[in-house]
């Protein structure tokens, strides 16, 4: 009894992980995970050294508000803001190319269901009235008979 349980629960499980829904979800994460880790190099070993220059500080990080001077018997209260906005510049930047991938994903998904609808069917078009009004004396002719 036992074993047909856990076959039963090792194939739900198995369904489960197969849905596409959850392999896709899986793949967005380790590519998301990867994705975050080159941002962060760009921004962490490109862009903050170069505004770190610019401020005037050798490191981004080291931005801060002193508001107690370290002591022999304590260390020094500080707000440490070049973390924050480090962590601030990384959200902007993916925040910024997801949009961008999103965005074309869209537009390309928008052109490819225009490719798959059918042409809209060419309705004839009208007789002249001329014709149209031969086409019925013809019809009411043929009926006469």
């Amino acid at each position: 009894m036992a074993d047909k349980k856990r076959i039963g629960f090792i194939d739900e499980f198995k369904e489960f992980i197969m849905r596409g829904n959850v392999l896709d979800m899986a793949i967005g994460l380790i590519i998301g995970t990867a994705f975050t880790a080159i941002v962060k190099s760009v921004v962490n070993d490109i862009i903050m050294p170069f505004v770190g220059w610019l401020m005037g500080s050798s490191s981004f990080s080291d931005f801060r508000v002193i508001l107690t001077p370290a002591t022999e018997d304590a260390p020094e209260v500080a707000i440490r803001y070049g973390a924050l906005l480090q962590t601030v510049v990384d959200f902007l930047i993916i925040g910024f190319i997801l949009f961008i991938i999103v965005k074309t994903f869209n537009t390309f998904r928008k052109k490819l269901e225009r490719a798959k609808e059918p042409a809209a069917p060419v309705e004839p078009e009208a007789p002249p009235a001329d014709i149209t009004l031969l086409t019925e004396i013809r019809d009411l002719l043929k009926d006469r008979k």
